[in-house]
């Protein structure tokens, strides 16, 4: 029960609570009122600054099928191989189809003369070789042919390929090195060889003249 007020003097401490409330209450709304100026001002500046935009629609997407990795052709690879194999017979007659010297140089039927002077001059750059030391009959074979494809591909017109002296064979004798003239006679990309140059492997290597790449 609020208690009675028996005199005006009593009103004052009341009316002073009251004018203080109020003013507090009059500050919170104009502080409200300016923070809110203060939002939209910020509001319309940035709006003008920026300008007329459109709201972006959804991001479209497109989700690409994940390719697998391409099989590994081990059949055609194989096939590859048994093509090669083939392609280079231990059974061919040297004698029956080649221009020979007395050093076993050998140039294509339509390959001029000058052409194997000047391969065994040196005249032509060596631009790759391969080896065949160690290598048994039917992998030189194989290597051979492989060499001879990937030359061909590559464009390369003169190659080495080094058979070796036999030395380190059976009976000392140079099985390779007249296998692998009989192979090279059996390409068509050969068009021409001869024994290489005494710097360069004498009689255990020959250089190799190919036919331009078919473009």
């Amino acid at each position: 029960m609020a208690p009675r007020i028996k005199d005006l003097s009593q009103l004052a401490p009341l009316r002073d609570s009251l004018q203080r409330s109020t003013r507090e209450e009059k500050a919170r709304v104009e502080r409200d009122q300016q923070q809110e100026r203060e939002h939209r001002s910020a509001g319309e500046e940035f709006r003008d600054f920026v300008g007329t935009v459109t709201p972006l629609g959804k991001p479209l997407r497109v989700k690409h099928p994940s390719e697998p990795y391409p099989p590994i052709p081990k059949q055609r690879m194989a096939d590859d191989r048994q093509v090669l194999a083939a392609a280079l017979s231990d059974e061919f007659e040297i004698d029956t189809m080649l221009q020979v010297d007395e050093e076993l140089s050998f140039r294509r039927p339509g390959v001029g003369p000058e052409v194997l002077r000047k391969l065994r001059r040196g005249e032509w750059v060596i631009q790759d070789e391969l080896d065949l030391h160690g290598a048994r009959v039917a992998e030189a074979r194989d290597l051979l042919a492989g060499f001879l494809r990937d030359a061909l591909r590559r464009g390369l017109r003169c190659v080495r390929v080094v058979h070796g002296k036999g030395l380190g064979s059976r009976n000392r004798q140079p099985v390779l090195r007249g296998k692998t003239r009989n192979w090279l006679v059996q390409r068509e990309e050969v068009i021409a060889f001869c024994q290489a140059r005494p710097t360069e492997g004498g009689s255990g290597a020959l250089m190799v003249l190919l036919r331009p790449a078919l473009r």
